[in-house]
Parts: C-alpha cells; sequence; structure tokens
C-alpha cells in the first residue's frame, strides 16, 4: 500500500520536470515512506506489546470471551485490577469475610473453595465447599442429613455465595468465565464523576446468566464508582444503580462495601484461619 502511495505521489509531479531533479527526489521519498512504515510498524509493535503485557498482568479466566468483548472494554479492565491492587495480589489472598446487608455471613477460602455462610435471620448454617457441592448444613442447631433436603439446601447456599460475592468483588472479575464485556462510552456518575462505562453480558455461567450489568469507572482513579443491574440484556431500564464507593485496603487489595443505603460490613482479609470453621458448627 506505501508503494502504491509513493507511486501515486511522485506523479503528481510535472512530467516537464528535468530528468535530474525527478531522480534526486526519488530517494528523498522512498527515504520518506520508508521512516514512515518504520514508524507505523513501531507504533504497532508497541501497541501489541502493551496488550500482550496486560493480558500477562491479568490473564482471562478460561471461558472468557475474549472474541466478543472489544479490546477498549479489556484495557479499561486491566486498569481496573492494577488500581484494585493487582491480579497477583488478588490470587494470592486467601480469606475474605463479609457480612450481606446485615444477615448473611461469609468466611470464603479463595484457595480451597471452602465457606462459612451464616444466615441470622432464619438460624441456617453452611459448611461446604462450593466447587464439590459436599458439606453440611443446620437449621437453628438442627442438622439436616435426608439426602434431598441437603442437596437443595446446598444448592441454595451456593446461589446465595455467588450473589454475596459478587456484590463485593466484581471488580476482580471483569474477565471471568462465561463474561462479555463491552465498552458502552463516556457518562457521569451520579455524584457527578467522569468515568468510562463498560457492559457485561453472561452466557451459560452462574445461576442468573440472562443478566446485564454496567460498571462506571473514574478516570481516575481508575476505580468502579457506580453500578447498574438489569434483568435481562433486553431490558431497556435497570431495575437499580447504586454506588460503589468509600474503597478500604484490605491486606494488599482494595475493597468496597458501600452501596449507598445499602452496606457489607465486616470485611476483612487474611492469610490464615482456623480450619474449624469450615467444619465444625
Amino acid at each position: 500500500m506505501l508503494h502504491f502511495v509513493f507511486w501515486e505521489i511522485l506523479c503528481l509531479f510535472p512530467l516537464q520536470m528535468k530528468p535530474t531533479m525527478r531522480k534526486l527526489l526519488i530517494p528523498i521519498l522512498s527515504l520518506s515512506f520508508f521512516l514512515f512504515s518504520c514508524d507505523a510498524a513501531k507504533e504497532s509493535t508497541q501497541s501489541d506489546a502493551t496488550t500482550s503485557m496486560q493480558e500477562e498482568a491479568n490473564p482471562p479466566a478460561e471461558g472468557f470471551d475474549m472474541a466478543g468483548s472489544d479490546k477498549v472494554a479489556i484495557a479499561i479492565a486491566d486498569e481496573v485490577m492494577e488500581a484494585m491492587g493487582g491480579r497477583k495480589a488478588y490470587d494470592a489472598t486467601r480469606f475474605i469475610s463479609w457480612n450481606f446487608f446485615g444477615f448473611r455471613k461469609h468466611i470464603w477460602d479463595k484457595h480451597t473453595g471452602d465457606v462459612r455462610i451464616e444466615n441470622v435471620r432464619n438460624g441456617e448454617l453452611f459448611l461446604m465447599n462450593i466447587n464439590s457441592m459436599k458439606g453440611r448444613a443446620f437449621v437453628k442447631g438442627e442438622e439436616i442429613t435426608e439426602a434431598d433436603s441437603l442437596s437443595k439446601m446446598m444448592d441454595n447456599a451456593k446461589a446465595a455465595w455467588i450473589n454475596d460475592a459478587y456484590w463485593l468483588v466484581m471488580p476482580f472479575k471483569l474477565k471471568d468465565s462465561g463474561v462479555t464485556l463491552t465498552y458502552a462510552g463516556e457518562d457521569t456518575t451520579q455524584s457527578g464523576a467522569a468515568a468510562d462505562v463498560l457492559e457485561l453480558v453472561f452466557k451459560e455461567v452462574g445461576v442468573t446468566p440472562q443478566n446485564k450489568y454496567q460498571v462506571w469507572v473514574e478516570k481516575e482513579p481508575r476505580l468502579i464508582t457506580q453500578w447498574s443491574y438489569y434483568p435481562t440484556q433486553e431490558t431497556e431500564e435497570p431495575r437499580f444503580i447504586t454506588p460503589w464507593i468509600n474503597y478500604e485496603k484490605h491486606g494488599d487489595i482494595l475493597l468496597s462495601g458501600d452501596r449507598g443505603e445499602r452496606k457489607l460490613t465486616e470485611v476483612s482479609v487474611s492469610q490464615e484461619m482456623d480450619a474449624a470453621l469450615f467444619t465444625q458448627p
């Protein structure tokens, strides 16, 4: 293409131009186009290298829709991960505890999948592994042993954990399995901050794969400070919009529990935990 443009430009010079002058222009134009092509190749290489470095620093989970997601959205997701403490720090974090809206308490071993879930409203207690779906369930101190009842309770407990964990660690899951991530443009948050908006849709993952979310990533720092929820991908108006604010450092990562009128409290991170918490009521 560059060679074609080069000869097109050369042909623009009058034919009556002295041959010596035309001969002089050829190497000058050739050098100019050579330098131009080198700069273009360099920029392309640098861009590819930057993308490669970002993917290495924050590799997508297996099953992330890389083909359906756009590069701008992926780059912003990588910036969010870095602002939150980085992928390595999140992967190295082992135990995360929190209280979901004051009624459901979680202790989660990220490395093994073991969880302890206590519902203070109805007296339910679950000691289970969210990967194997094996464990124990109690209601007001009485253990549930009947197989069908236990299985249903385990399913309900995992659904609750999926929901409650997403309200806490969603920014670390922008490139999660089953996610298609796209850039929805620029906007301002309800507090008036300039932000880039990302849209997340899901495929064959989680309990409600038909859901859609939009998240507002502030220009500086690159943190998610607002999100909206849509029951289906076709829903035009969000079911809710809430802030995602007041980040605090926990271990080596940032976490936010403030959703405006609702709060995730007792948020903590640790590298050690009494193993009996996951086996004994």
